[in-house]
């Protein structure tokens, strides 16, 4: 560590009191968050009436202002953190991760230029170049950090469509696309919503839709007879992990059919594209490597904070097509990609550094051991649950997704509504196959056997007391 500045007594003196109090109250929070309820205890409503709802004409103190922040803000909190949360996909915060995300805010460096913030730009280079060696894709890749999946689908999306213009003779980025030949949208029936939102946000419109299997998975002869229906360019969407069933795309079968139609393929690997770290669960993705981007969230199965999509692109001269500005007061990198170049934003933070931490911690083995730790931990609750009287696991749990019900889907949600009132595990109710179910997508990097099996024995629990006719309300 290099020596302080002479002069900075009195700067470290203003943040000492302010980040002592945030690190004593972040560690009571971190403290609890395994063992406290996991639902919030207020609403929005209630927190804004604890915080103030009126702006005061004059100031308040740092530390009353932290402290009426902490004590307003925390009885609303989910417990995301808890390795017992399986509400949706969000994984908590591995502690590297978090250390290395206050540094992040502590250096305040914007991350657009290479040639401005060398070394929170090479943390993401190294991030992004390990990311797309543990997953066998295609050397060369580039990577870049987005806010969260839904923008890392857009990066894809972008560059698709404006690439498959431009091979039409058409330039998106000088004459716009209005009027420019339409690029067809086709996905998977039970694609994730945020795909069909990156499309519209890039003018694409609605997908045309391609059947899917009863486990979620993309059918090839629907993908082929959607592509045949009619011509010019075309994006295939395709999915790693479906969000009910885990389920993989026929990647191999699937890109074929769709790069033979002239087509770009875009992976959406949210929380299934970490499955390509694992040599035991690579099979899952076989195939994966032949498409043209990916996208996934480190948040979800690696455990870095809010917010951290990484969007991964095979053409990097078509992505920075898609995505780069230039101006002349901007000192640009000549020989490499600016990483405003790979991302939507020209002012971001260094999002990157803490997947960088987590890759470093655990290297090329501790990440393989962490997925499958994920994945046999879904295993065991669902052997656990599919125990039970009444239960019945409706998908084939290869990966980290579990869903089951009940006979009927009243009691399905009672089921659901006792878990939020016990407080000790938390999984959400969704609808699949024409059925109210109840959904564990397990992504917490603390989710162990214990935990596991805690979950069972809650699920039983609140089994018993659907079927004793106990009531259970939310809130």
């Amino acid at each position: 560590m290099t020596d302080r500045p002479t002069d900075a007594g009195s700067r470290r003196t203003e943040y000492d009191r302010p980040l002592e109090f945030a690190a004593e109250r972040a560690r009571w929070w971190l403290d609890g968050v395994a063992e406290r309820p996991i639902p919030p205890e207020l609403d929005a409503d209630a927190v804004k009436d604890r915080l103030g709802r009126v702006l005061p004409a004059g100031g308040e103190a740092t530390e009353a202002v932290l402290e009426r922040l902490a004590d307003g803000v925390e009885p609303g909190l989910l417990g995301i953190g808890s390795p017992r949360f399986f509400g949706w996909v969000m994984g908590g915060t591995q502690p590297v991760a978090l250390a290395a995300d206050w540094l992040v805010s502590a250096w305040d460096q914007n991350t657009g230029l290479r040639f401005a913030t060398p070394g929170v730009a090479a943390v993401e280079e190294l991030a992004g170049e390990w990311i797309v060696d543990l997953l066998g894709l295609p050397p060369g890749s580039q990577v870049g950090f987005t806010t969260g999946a839904t923008m890392a689908h857009f990066v894809g999306l972008a560059t698709g469509r404006d690439e498959l213009l431009r091979r039409a003779g058409w330039d998106a980025a000088t004459d716009g696309v209005f009027g420019a030949p339409r690029v067809r949208f086709i996905v998977g029936a039970e694609r994730h919503g945020t795909v069909d939102l990156a499309g519209r946000y890039l003018g694409l419109g609605a997908p045309i839709e391609a059947a899917a299997d009863e486990e979620g998975r993309i059918g090839v002869d629907s993908l082929r007879e959607a592509l045949s229906r009619g011509s010019g360019p075309a994006i295939v969407v395709l999915q790693a992990g479906n969000i009910h069933s885990g389920s993989f795309d026929d990647f191999a079968a699937a890109i074929e059919v769709a790069h033979d139609a002239g087509a770009w393929v875009h992976v959406d690997g949210a929380f299934g594209l970490w499955a390509g770290a694992s040599p035991r669960l690579r099979a899952l993705v076989a195939g994966y490597e032949a498409a043209d981007s990916w996208s996934t969230d480190a948040h979800k199965t690696l455990s870095v904070p809010y917010d951290c999509g990484v969007a991964i692109v095979r053409d990097g001269h078509a992505l920075q097509r898609a995505l780069s500005m230039h101006a002349s007061y901007l000192q640009a990198s000549d020989l490499v990609a600016d990483p405003h170049e790979r991302v939507p934003e020209l002012s971001r933070r260094a999002r990157g550094v803490p997947t960088w931490a987590v890759l470093r911690s655990l290297g090329r083995e501790g990440v393989a051991a962490l997925v499958e730790r994920l994945a046999d931990s879904a295993r065991r609750i669902a052997d656990g649950v599919a125990r039970l009287p009444g239960v019945e696991v409706l998908n084939d749990v290869v990966f980290t997704q579990v869903c089951l019900a009940l006979d009927e889907d009243a009691a399905t949600e009672a089921l659901a509504e006792r878990l939020w009132s016990d407080g000790e595990v938390l999984a959400m109710t969704s609808r699949w196959r024409g059925r109210s179910v109840v959904r564990f997508s397990v992504s917490n990097w603390g989710t162990d056997t214990a935990a596991a099996d805690r979950t069972v024995a809650a699920v039983a629990r609140a089994l018993a007391a659907v079927h004793t006719g106990e009531g259970a309300t939310k809130g």
